[in-house]
Protein backbone atom coordinates (compact mmCIF):
# COMPACT_ATOMS: atom_id res chain seq x y z
CA UNK A 1 0.00 0.00 0.00
CA UNK A 2 1.42 3.34 -0.95
CA UNK A 3 0.73 6.55 1.28
CA UNK A 4 1.18 9.86 0.48
CA UNK A 5 -0.87 12.98 -0.37
CA UNK A 6 -1.67 13.96 -3.23
CA UNK A 7 -4.41 16.89 -4.55
CA UNK A 8 -7.08 15.32 -6.80
CA UNK A 9 -10.11 16.47 -8.67
CA UNK A 10 -13.13 14.38 -7.66
CA UNK A 11 -16.89 14.53 -9.26
CA UNK A 12 -19.20 13.62 -6.90
CA UNK A 13 -23.43 13.10 -6.87
CA UNK A 14 -25.90 15.85 -5.10
CA UNK A 15 -25.28 14.15 -1.90
CA UNK A 16 -21.76 14.22 -1.73
CA UNK A 17 -20.65 10.45 -3.03
CA UNK A 18 -17.67 10.22 -4.99
CA UNK A 19 -18.50 9.13 -8.70
CA UNK A 20 -15.32 10.14 -10.60
CA UNK A 21 -11.65 11.66 -10.51
CA UNK A 22 -8.75 13.05 -12.29
CA UNK A 23 -5.60 12.66 -11.40
CA UNK A 24 -2.20 12.42 -12.41
CA UNK A 25 -3.59 13.73 -16.09
CA UNK A 26 -6.30 10.65 -16.20
CA UNK A 27 -10.20 10.33 -15.61
CA UNK A 28 -11.05 7.22 -13.62
CA UNK A 29 -14.64 6.48 -13.13
CA UNK A 30 -15.93 4.34 -9.57
CA UNK A 31 -16.80 1.24 -10.31
CA UNK A 32 -18.12 0.01 -7.04
CA UNK A 33 -19.51 1.40 -4.28
CA UNK A 34 -17.83 3.68 -1.91
CA UNK A 35 -17.28 3.43 1.37
CA UNK A 36 -17.08 5.96 3.97
CA UNK A 37 -15.96 6.75 7.31
CA UNK A 38 -14.22 9.35 9.62
CA UNK A 39 -10.62 9.26 11.31
CA UNK A 40 -9.30 11.28 14.49
CA UNK A 41 -6.52 13.72 13.32
CA UNK A 42 -3.79 15.61 14.99
CA UNK A 43 -5.79 18.99 15.17
CA UNK A 44 -3.25 19.66 17.98
CA UNK A 45 -0.53 19.85 15.81
CA UNK A 46 -2.14 21.86 12.91
CA UNK A 47 -4.45 23.98 14.82
CA UNK A 48 -3.70 25.98 17.86
CA UNK A 49 -7.05 25.43 19.49
CA UNK A 50 -10.17 23.62 18.02
CA UNK A 51 -13.20 25.96 18.35
CA UNK A 52 -16.04 24.77 20.46
CA UNK A 53 -18.92 22.75 18.66
CA UNK A 54 -16.28 22.36 15.77
CA UNK A 55 -15.72 18.52 15.31
CA UNK A 56 -16.07 17.54 11.37
CA UNK A 57 -13.06 19.06 9.88
CA UNK A 58 -11.12 19.89 12.77
CA UNK A 59 -11.32 16.62 14.71
CA UNK A 60 -11.83 14.28 12.25
CA UNK A 61 -11.71 13.79 8.92
CA UNK A 62 -13.73 12.06 6.34
CA UNK A 63 -12.52 9.41 4.39
CA UNK A 64 -13.78 7.62 1.28
CA UNK A 65 -12.61 4.39 0.08
CA UNK A 66 -13.28 3.94 -3.76
CA UNK A 67 -12.77 1.41 -6.61
CA UNK A 68 -11.98 3.11 -9.78
CA UNK A 69 -11.19 2.07 -13.53
CA UNK A 70 -9.85 4.39 -16.21
CA UNK A 71 -12.50 6.39 -18.44
CA UNK A 72 -10.50 5.78 -21.09
CA UNK A 73 -8.77 2.47 -21.89
CA UNK A 74 -5.23 2.96 -23.25
CA UNK A 75 -5.91 1.21 -26.54
CA UNK A 76 -3.65 -2.27 -26.66
CA UNK A 77 -3.20 -2.15 -23.16
CA UNK A 78 -4.86 -5.00 -21.38
CA UNK A 79 -7.86 -4.64 -19.22
CA UNK A 80 -7.46 -2.76 -16.69
CA UNK A 81 -8.12 -4.57 -12.49
CA UNK A 82 -9.88 -2.24 -10.39
CA UNK A 83 -7.39 0.41 -8.26
CA UNK A 84 -8.44 0.76 -4.43
CA UNK A 85 -7.91 4.23 -3.45
CA UNK A 86 -8.55 6.42 -0.12
CA UNK A 87 -9.26 9.96 -0.70
CA UNK A 88 -10.13 12.24 1.88
CA UNK A 89 -12.24 15.47 1.08
CA UNK A 90 -11.33 18.79 3.67
CA UNK A 91 -14.50 19.76 5.09
CA UNK A 92 -13.71 23.67 5.17
CA UNK A 93 -12.35 23.90 1.58
CA UNK A 94 -13.87 20.90 0.15
CA UNK A 95 -10.86 20.01 -1.52
CA UNK A 96 -10.08 16.05 -2.30
CA UNK A 97 -6.70 14.79 -1.59
CA UNK A 98 -5.78 11.16 -2.55
CA UNK A 99 -4.18 9.57 0.43
CA UNK A 100 -3.62 5.66 -0.14
CA UNK A 101 -3.48 3.56 -3.54
CA UNK A 102 -4.23 0.26 -1.55
CA UNK A 103 -3.14 -1.81 -5.13
CA UNK A 104 0.39 0.25 -5.90
CA UNK A 105 2.47 -2.78 -4.72
CA UNK A 106 0.70 -5.60 -6.52
CA UNK A 107 3.28 -7.96 -8.83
Amino acid sequence: MGMFSESVDVDCTAGGEPIGLLWAGRSYAVCAEPVRWYERRQWWAEETRAPLGSGPGVVDHEIWRVQVLPSAPVRGAQAAEPLTLDLTRHIRSGRWRLLRIHDALRP
